[in-house]
């Protein structure tokens, strides 16, 4: 009886042993893959007719496409610091370009590498994530961040906006002044000091001669960085789960790319998407900021530039958009296919996004940040491996939820702070929409987007904020205006219903439900 007894614990302990040690292993990787100012540029979002975007299409059919995502900040530091964080801005009062390492409330919390290096997970990173990197959360990093941005047009003194780039517009400057081919430059020799092209901010010279004999851009050395240590891991002893982000630059501005890109949209065949001369008149976004805000003053400053022709000038940035946005694509699809073809096809969550989108001259305006549908809403594609292939979620989401969606997902445990000056993780499991679970959804209504004000001096009363449900849009500015869209019939948003009788008491809806995630924290 004994012996019975020592070999049924036995076969227990071996049991229990088994699924520990199968726990550890099959715990699912995450690949995490985000883009600079992208939009709804991408043939499976149809934001535009000709946009070319096989990956990152093929990529929707087989996850899991939430086609009303919306970014918390249109805006590229304060969106990135709410998501890798999860805390809302309003609740961490980041609403400027602080570095998430010295941001007052941001950094008492931990980032989402560091919460799954907590949870065994081995940490891999390159490209533009976070602005202010905190790289003790990472157990490797790529490349530096001063050679993200770009490439940059260098005359021999001084970055600039290509000399292709008709003036006024070249004159904002080398970032937000300047697009076009990179055979604009002439060759560039890689020589430092030389006329030509420098990667980012580090002015280290990049070699261009045409296509087929350059340097890779930055976006490509990150995608070779990722499907490199996708190889290395592959072929490597340990068993420990990853979580591997990578940040592409592009579309972000300049918007530079290869030769092949740009043929791919020729002139003369673009399309602009429709548009409505008075559509900004009953609007208020002018009325809440100076003249010189950048996208109406990048609009008019484009128009100039083409002696007020709309169209041709419109069709010259919308191409170098384009070029940008195929670009990055080819980079997402060497990343997914080098996953694929390992052994971690199978067992790998991979989240693609965007920190915001762009606006393409809608509403007079030539920019992020604004409150209106294409500088708000962003692509979210969520694959894991037990997602239904081609499901569309119409339920509005925010970049808020993929904090604790992840944390869900991958069984994580622990805060989210690293003491108790952090800030309230913010956002909800997505989890229960993936497996189309409806019933145990238990976020919000409607998704939160803050805009417009920068800095930490400026109070949380003192902001402008944008609030979208299934099918509208409610707009609340800091001086009470306000602007009220109806999705189901004006997907445009171009008849502002705020001031209409039998609208009022879905706007002050709209209105409750909006303060009540605010007030939550504030």
């Amino acid at each position: 009886m004994k012996n019975k007894l020592s070999i049924v614990v036995f076969l227990c302990c071996l049991l229990c042993l088994n699924i520990f040690s199968q726990n550890k292993i099959y715990k699912p990787n995450v690949l995490f893959i985000i883009c600079d100012d992208l939009n709804d540029y991408q043939g499976v979002s149809g934001g535009h007719p000709q946009a070319i975007t096989p990956n990152i299409d093929k990529l929707a059919k087989e996850g899991v496409r939430f086609v009303n995502a919306q970014t918390n900040v249109p805006v590229c530091s304060p969106s990135r610091n709410s998501l890798i964080t999860g805390v809302y801005p309003h609740d961490s009062k980041d609403y400027g370009w602080t570095d998430l390492k010295k941001q007052p409330v941001l950094k008492n919390n931990k980032t989402l590498m560091r919460y799954f290096k907590e949870n065994g997970y081995i940490t891999l990173g390159t490209g533009k994530i976070t602005h202010g990197n905190v790289e003790e959360d990472w157990d490797e990093w790529g490349m530096s961040l001063k050679n993200n941005y770009g490439p940059f047009y260098f005359d021999g003194e001084k970055k600039k906006a290509l000399p292709t780039v008709p003036s006024p517009f070249n004159e904002i400057g080398p970032v937000d002044g300047s697009y076009g081919r990179l055979t604009s430059a002439g060759i560039s020799t890689g020589k430092k000091g030389e006329k030509g092209w420098v990667y980012g901010w580090s002015d280290e010279p990049l070699r261009y001669v045409n296509d087929d004999d350059r340097d890779l851009l930055q976006d490509e050395l990150h995608a070779e960085w990722i499907v490199k240590k996708i190889k290395e891991l592959e072929q490597g002893e340990t068993k420990q789960p990853f979580f591997m982000g990578v940040g592409f630059v592009r579309p972000h501005t300049p918007l530079h790319a290869p030769d092949k890109y740009f043929d791919m949209f020729p002139l003369e065949d673009l399309e602009l998407d429709y548009w409505k001369p008075e559509d900004k008149n009953d609007t208020y976004w002018d009325n809440n900021f100076d003249s010189e805000l950048k996208g109406p003053r990048y609009y008019k400053t484009l128009l100039e530039s083409y002696n007020g022709n709309r169209e041709l000038a419109l069709k010259h940035f919308l191409q170098a958009y384009l070029a940008c946005v195929a670009f990055v694509d080819g980079q997402v699809g060497k990343v997914i296919d080098a996953l694929n073809n390992s052994e971690f096809k199978n067992n790998t969550i991979i989240i693609f996004t965007s920190d915001h989108g762009w606006q393409m001259g809608e509403k007079d305006y030539l920019f992020k940040n604004s409150p209106w549908e294409e500088s708000a809403r962003i692509p979210l594609i969520i694959k894991t491996p037990n997602t239904k292939s081609g499901l569309k979620v119409d339920q509005p989401v925010s970049l808020i939820d993929l904090y604790p969606t992840l944390s869900d997902l991958c069984d994580l445990r622990g805060d989210n702070k690293i003491n108790s000056d952090g800030g309230n993780l913010g956002g909800y499991s997505l989890k229960p929409l993936l497996e189309q679970n409806l019933n145990n959804w238990k976020g919000l209504n409607g998704a939160l987007t803050v805009i417009g004000n920068y800095g930490i001096e400026i109070p949380t009363a003192k902001q402008n904020f944008s609030y979208r449900t299934k099918n509208w849009r409610y707009i609340n500015y800091s001086n009470g205006q306000e602007e009220l869209y109806n999705h189901k019939n004006d997907s445009y948003e171009l008849n502002n219903l705020a001031k209409v009788e039998k609208y009022q008491s879905k706007k002050q809806k709209l209105k409750n439900e909006m303060l009540t995630i605010i007030n939550k924290t504030y």
